[in-house]
């Protein structure tokens, strides 16, 4: 795990009129609180349902509410403990694997205990719930028992060496108690949780409160009070609320604001790497994508560098493959490599009879970091090597709906928490995994699974690396770069972002 360490290294009005203002009832309540931090976000609150989205910065808000078995801490490179206080795999059989609770854990409101109970509840509706989106965090799981009040059981369904991947920072745990009860209401009514925040309010497509949970063992006088997550997705909006005082953190600083809200008064800039892969995905479905040679025509046609140089100012680096330098497995020697090349890429069209295929391009909005602009850097690029493409720029919300369901043929996306990208590997390109690429390999799947069955970790990311070529060599998807992550923070607040973009009040001191 010491090839995580590296992190510690990093980080250390018109437009504002129409980012999106809080009901009068909620903005008395955050007057009563002690301290507030309000943080602009770029995502969308779709629902109540705590497995219904699978964002980065929503897995982080339910984890806060419900509570996850754990988290991974950043500067010591290690997984710790929230709900769980330790764990171990059992040496003879290395599909068990056992988590001990934290006792006492009191729920917020009733002050119902945490139970094992509960944690098989979660799992289990994971898997069941129609509304789940989260299926693939539980996807190696066989089965899931109490071995008594504070210990859970696990068994996957083949050895799983990176079980915590899938688990950590993603699971939250729900109250089984409620969901018999009330059923779906549960998550509405009586949104209880575990975890060192409270669930005040959601108001679907714009915000979410929440207030300090006092009786959470590890919270700190100096945690806010309160947070309110803002939903503004436009860049000059997030800054510029940031500069008025509106907000005190802003996600997602574009580079060509950096240098405004560094001259600004009492606020500043904080910079960490990424571990968000952003890739072009390319569904099997539908042609031309189910040949290779298209695939690989387009990994020839961009020219990610000028790219990386105008639109993204110099604020990411350049991915080979699914790890760069500080995610695992990550080596410089992953072959193939792809360089703009468009005479290499017209040759793998006319080989393959597709010059003049028109193909269609989906990108979000100010979802992720000049989306929009980088894939308008792109179309041209694919057009000269024989492409004849069409953009397409619908609503974050509507087009990642389509992804998941493996509706979009082409498409500019972003894959988060790739600290260890295996569990990320599993869901897009995995046999069996999330139709968002339909992507099937037997010699991939091996590989993966031979990288999961291997507790050794040396082996095991020989293994990974393997999984990495072979995904170069067929690109399914091509990995084009890591956009920097980058915040605008008010100085009233002591706060370095995560790179797998969990918002953690936790991580948070007033000063």
């Amino acid at each position: 795990m010491t090839i995580f360490r590296r992190f510690r290294t990093f980080a250390l009005s018109a437009i504002a009129g129409a980012a999106i203002a809080l009901s009068g009832a909620v903005a008395a309540r955050a007057a009563d609180a002690k301290t507030t931090v309000t943080i602009a976000v770029t995502n969308d609150f779709s629902t109540w349902n705590p497995y219904g989205d699978s964002t980065a910065v929503i897995y982080g808000i339910w984890c806060e509410v419900y509570g996850c078995l754990g988290t991974y801490d950043f500067e010591t490179g290690e997984y710790v403990g929230m709900l769980a206080k330790s764990w171990e795999v059992d040496k003879k059989d290395h599909n068990v694997w056992i988590f001990h609770l934290r006792h006492g854990l009191k729920r917020h409101v009733d002050g119902k205990e945490l139970t094992a109970d509960d944690v098989m509840h979660s799992i289990n509706r994971i898997k069941s719930d129609k509304r789940s989106v989260q299926g693939f965090t539980v996807r190696p799981i066989k089965s899931v028992s109490a071995v008594d009040k504070y210990t859970v059981k696990i068994v996957t369904k083949k050895s799983t060496a990176d079980l915590l991947v899938f688990l950590f920072d993603e699971v939250c745990i729900t109250g089984k108690d409620l969901y018999d009860k009330y059923g779906e209401k549960a998550d509405h009514d009586h949104p209880l949780g575990w975890g060192p925040y409270m669930l005040k309010d959601i108001v679907i497509g714009q915000r979410m409160v929440l207030e300090k949970n006092p009786n959470w063992p590890d919270i700190q006088k100096s945690n806010p009070d309160r947070i309110i997550y803002r939903r503004i997705k436009e860049d000059e909006a997030r800054v510029t609320a940031l500069l008025n005082g509106e907000i005190q953190i802003a996600q997602l600083v574009p580079a060509h604001l950096m240098k405004r809200v560094e001259d600004a008064p009492g606020v500043g800039i904080r910079t960490v790497p990424s571990i968000e892969d952003m890739f072009l995905g390319m569904n099997e479905k539908f042609k031309p994508w189910d040949n290779k040679l298209a695939r690989q025509a387009v990994a020839y046609a961009i020219n990610r560098e000028l790219i990386m140089k105008t639109v993204l100012h110099g604020q990411a680096s350049i991915l080979h493959g699914p790890a760069g330098e500080g995610q695992y497995a990550y080596t410089p020697d992953i072959e193939p490599k792809y360089h703009y090349d468009p005479k290499k890429a017209l040759e793998l069209l006319q080989k393959a009879g597709l010059v003049g295929t028109h193909v269609d391009l989906n990108t979000t909005v100010d979802r992720y970091m000049y989306d929009r602009e980088s894939v308008e850097a792109m179309v041209p690029m694919l057009d000269a090597v024989g492409f004849k493409v069409t953009l397409h720029t619908p609503e974050y919300a509507t087009e990642f709906a389509m992804v998941k369901k493996g509706q979009v043929p082409f498409y500019y996306h972003g894959r988060g928490t790739m600290l260890d990208p295996s569990a990320a590997l599993s869901q897009y390109f995995e046999t069996g995994g999330s139709p968002r690429i339909r992507y099937s390999n037997p010699a991939f799947d091996k590989a993966l699974l031979a990288a999961r069955s291997e507790f050794d970790p040396p082996e095991r990311k020989k293994l990974l690396q393997k999984a990495y070529s072979i995904l170069q060599e067929d690109v399914p998807a091509f990995f084009l770069w890591r956009i920097n992550v980058v915040y605008g923070v008010s100085n009233k607040v002591d706060y370095t972002p995560r790179p797998n973009h969990r918002i953690y009040g936790t991580d948070m001191t007033m000063k």
